[in-house]
């Protein structure tokens, strides 16, 4: 490890974003930034996963993207924003495969850590997170491999065990290895968040080791900036890690205390159309934030929505995100706006080929067009778009409309047949019910029963 990236990330004293899973991602890492947290760590990554993967340079976003090259997908993105800050969460078992990821990312990242918390069974079968606890040769082996190599600080991130003296004797073993600094989550393997967690335990360990002690499991009494240091002399730790306190409002970490949600996620959605987040990340991360208001009028609708756009819309970001990814468009990123089983761009960056999937071509003659039907926009006074247009074929003495539906990895598309003409959706939906009333929709459109003002005030329809 170099003087130069001592000095770019110090643990002492710090006020961090935890690895969370699905939530760690790029804009919320940013968003953490921006709010005054000083390191972010990523959500754990798997090293089999990163191993393989390709990194390229994405010129239309100005990231560093490392891809998949079997199917494209991102496994990881970071910026330069974050260069000096962000640390990569590593889910591991062995020493070579840590390195080897170590090797590919430590020009990306300000440093490594291992996961040696994660107590999810998908880590323990794997022989990671916790379970490393239990193979405490193994877990040092690892941790000192790295700290010879790499050239980037190394840490881990541990629970406490049953016992005080043998955490202790632990967290000595892991710091003979050279690691820059430990977090400890105050809580065992076995407890969870509604278990009090062990704020002595930390105050002890703090007390026996020589390297920065990060503590992590407080969110509990942390309902306001100033409870972060309540629980930092509590655990008489140099730093403090936040996760659930984050994940409800990452504003946390601003000092002059938090803001509205709607102001957070305003921000968030944002940056996330910035980098053209992934539309299923960005939803998991607004319905931690939204919590019981997903049971609102505006929170169904949110529930409903499949695309970035969509979501964009309920707060007033329909037209940035719709401007910003023809931008992406023109400079060669074509980002998810699509959602069906068979639509994968032919790149996701400069020169990377995604491979496609078998699906049926749309005969000629249907009309298709990108209307996505959302139930949330029907309530119990209004007919739902199949409704509608049975009403409107009896009205004006049409034979019925005919459905058709096709499906393929559990996503469905209808073709409606009416009046001598065919009409589809170019959204898949997750049940033929629901595929049914998107193409019904699109009929509607077209046949003039319902205007496009009003379906892309509503969110059902991408200009």
């Amino acid at each position: 490890m170099t003087v130069e990236t001592e000095k770019q990330l110090n643990y002492k004293n710090k006020v961090i974003l935890a690895p969370m899973v699905r939530f760690g991602t790029l804009p919320m890492r940013l968003l953490a930034l921006e709010f005054g947290a000083e390191i972010v760590y990523t959500e754990e990554l798997i090293d089999l996963k990163l191993i393989k993967s390709k990194r390229r340079f994405n010129s239309a976003l100005d990231t560093i993207d490392f891809v998949d090259p079997s199917d494209g997908t991102i496994v990881f993105r970071t910026c330069e924003k974050e260069r000096s800050k962000v640390v990569l969460q590593l889910g591991t078992s062995n020493a070579q495969r840590a390195l080897a990821v170590g090797k590919l990312i430590q020009n990306d990242v300000a440093g490594i850590d291992i996961n040696m918390g994660c107590p999810k069974e998908f880590s323990i079968k794997g022989g990671m997170g916790v379970a490393l606890l239990a193979a405490p040769e193994k877990a040092a082996n690892i941790l000192r491999t790295l700290c010879e190599n790499l050239n980037i600080p190394v840490t881990c991130k541990i629970r406490i065990l049953p016992n005080l003296e043998d955490t202790i004797k632990l967290v000595q073993r892991f710091a003979a290895t050279g690691i820059a600094a430990i977090a400890i989550h105050a809580r065992t393997r076995d407890e969870r968040p509604q278990h009090e967690p062990h704020p002595d335990f930390i105050r002890e360990i703090a007390k026996s080791v020589n390297i920065p002690v990060i503590a992590n499991g407080g969110s509990r009494d942390i309902q306001k900036y100033a409870d972060i240091f309540k629980f930092k002399e509590l655990c008489g730790a140099n730093s403090v890690m936040i996760a659930r306190a984050a994940q409800l409002n990452i504003s946390i970490f601003r000092k002059e205390g938090l803001l509205p949600i709607d102001d957070v996620i305003y921000r968030y959605l944002k940056l996330s159309v910035d980098y053209d987040n992934a539309a299923h990340n960005s939803k998991y991360c607004v319905q931690n934030i939204l919590k019981e208001l997903q049971e609102t009028p505006r929170g169904k609708k949110f529930l409903q929505c499949q695309t970035l756009q969509q979501i964009c819309e309920i707060w007033n970001l329909g037209e940035y995100c719709y401007t910003k990814q023809l931008e992406f468009k023109e400079k060669g990123n074509f980002g998810r706006r699509e959602v069906a089983p068979g639509h994968i761009p032919d790149a996701e960056g400069p020169d990377l080929k995604r491979q496609k999937l078998e699906v049926p071509e749309l005969p000629r003659d249907v009309i298709e067009c990108n209307i996505a039907f959302l139930r949330s926009n029907y309530t119990a006074d209004t007919q739902l778009p199949k409704t509608m247009l049975y009403t409107f074929s009896c009205q004006q003495q049409k034979q019925k409309p005919i459905y058709e539906t096709q499906g393929i990895n559990k996503l469905f598309r209808t073709i409606c047949a009416y009046d001598g003409k065919k009409y589809t959706s170019s959204f898949w939906e997750k049940n033929k019910k629901q595929a049914e009333q998107g193409a019904a929709l699109v009929c509607l459109l077209n046949i003039g029963v319902v205007s496009e003002d009003s379906l892309i005030r509503n969110g059902s329809i991408l200009r």
